[in-house]
């Protein structure tokens, strides 16, 4: 019954270790850059510089507008059936287009299409600078996972050793060898070490959920890294001179093509703002028509003879003729349309004078701009030269400290061995004994420690130099 329970234990506890997923640092990365709400944002605003350009570039076609409107006058006039003035209702409709070129405006739109273009490109500039970052960072979120699943590895083993030598000891103890004092600095050995496995275990949960939280995944009891049997290799970047780091860096760092972009972005904004000072020269085409829903009076070709006075001499009336007219419907659409157009063409100069300096302020404006993008882009060479020097002295450092820990580690080694060997002699009481494993313990930490600061410090080392992040 108890093998069967086993069994069917070890079965769960397959099943369950099956469905946790184990992330290589490349798949954490890709993940980041995905899933990355700034990284979205950046891509969003690549888009919306993608749209400007369309703007820019449709300012170099002729603009289109077709206008049309319907009237209704409501009011006193004359009834054309009757002669009779009365409230009547009449109807208009009127229809027109226009068409307009833009000949000449200073190279505006020349100079706004190429500003947008620039745009662009700092836009990918921008976010591929930010991708950096971000691998950058998950990259460190990720080797803290490895130092604490490390370390806690290291605390396991001290537990187990701390465990071994309880048993030995009360071996002894029942042999008469060692007293029952000696157990007691045992017991609290062990109890230190079981405390510090659990923090330790803590330590690992804690920063796996904060690289989950940086990929977005909310299933933390199911997200793990992968096993990786990391051998640290003396790299080739510490045999460079940071001067040439810097050198390589500045030529393909994005953070350093977006602060020249930005500079060449400037000087379009004051190539735009010097053409306000420019004649803008226009060429336009108008084109109208009118339609009348009223009817309308149509000529017979007969004449009418009214009697206009007398003559006052002999009383002869005095007749006029006018000619005889018939009220008809409105001509057809088809033919108002074609009858009532009328057409306009020409070109329309405009010669700027005198704006209140607003058009000078706005050139000082961009001058001013385009200083600051400069000092900017200066700012960032220097910044990233001071960097990479503190990077390079940090990963120097680390290297050193990390070789000395190893040595450290193997003579506390050398000295707890030879304890141990004293301490089951009887040569060597227990609290001595427990000072030496408690410094060898120290040396394991402190050779972990050392060993993950000199991995994040070297990647950020070859960081600089293009070296693709990657374990």
């Amino acid at each position: 019954m108890r093998t069967l329970l086993c069994f069917l234990l070890s079965l769960s506890m397959l099943k369950l270790s099956a469905q946790v997923k184990k992330y290589t640092l490349e798949e954490c990365v890709l993940i980041a850059l995905e899933k990355n709400i700034s990284i979205q944002q950046s891509e969003i605003d690549l888009e919306g510089a993608e749209i400007d350009k369309l703007d820019a570039f449709g300012s170099f076609f002729p603009r289109v507008n077709a206008q049309s409107q319907h009237i209704w006058n409501n009011g006193l006039s004359q009834n054309i059936t009757n002669g009779l003035i009365e409230n009547l209702t009449t109807q208009f409709s009127s229809f027109g287009g226009n068409v307009g070129v833009t000949l000449f405006n200073g190279k505006q739109n020349i100079n706004q299409l190429a500003r947008a273009n620039l745009n662009i490109i700092a836009r990918q500039y921008q976010l591929e600078d930010m991708k950096d970052d971000i691998s950058l960072f998950v990259a460190n979120l990720y080797l803290q996972v490895m130092f604490n699943k490390e370390l806690e590895e290291v605390q396991r083993y001290q537990l187990e050793l701390a465990r071994q030598e309880l048993e030995r000891t009360q071996l002894r103890i029942e042999a008469g060898v060692q007293t029952q004092v000696e157990i007691y600095e045992i017991e609290a050995n062990l109890a230190a070490q079981e405390q510090a496995l659990v923090q330790a275990e803590n330590a690992t949960r804690l920063s796996l959920i904060s690289l989950a939280q940086a990929l977005l995944i909310t299933d933390y009891d199911n997200f793990d890294i992968a096993e990786i049997d990391y051998v640290i290799p003396l790299s080739q970047i510490l045999l460079e001179q940071p001067k040439n780091i810097y050198e390589k860096a500045l030529s393909f760092r994005n953070d350093i093509k977006l602060g020249a972009t930005n500079i060449e972005i400037a000087k379009k904004d004051i190539d735009l703002a010097k053409g306000a000072l420019l004649p803008t020269l226009t060429a336009f085409y108008n084109y109208n028509t009118r339609i009348s829903y009223s009817d309308r009076f149509l000529e017979t070709g007969n004449l009418i003879e009214t009697p206009i006075g007398v003559v006052k001499e002999n009383g002869a009336l005095v007749v006029s003729q006018f000619p005889e007219r018939s009220v008809a419907d409105p001509l057809p659409f088809g033919d108002q349309f074609r009858q009532n157009d009328g057409h306009s063409y020409g070109l329309s100069l405009n010669i700027p004078i005198f704006n209140g300096l607003s058009t000078k302020n706005n050139i000082k404006r961009r001058k001013l701009n385009l200083k600051r993008s400069e000092n900017q882009f200066e700012q960032s060479k220097l910044d990233l030269e001071n960097t990479i020097n503190q990077a390079y002295n940090n990963a120097e450092g680390a290297f050193k400290f990390f070789e000395a820990s190893e040595k450290t580690l193997k003579a506390r080694k050398e000295s707890y061995l030879m304890a141990e060997k004293q301490f089951e002699a009887g040569v060597m009481n227990s609290y001595d004994f427990i000072q030496t494993k408690q410094r060898y313990e120290i040396a394991a930490s402190d050779n972990v420690r050392a060993k993950y600061d000199y991995i994040f410090k070297l990647k950020i080392l070859e960081f600089y130099f293009g070296i693709q992040i990657s374990l």
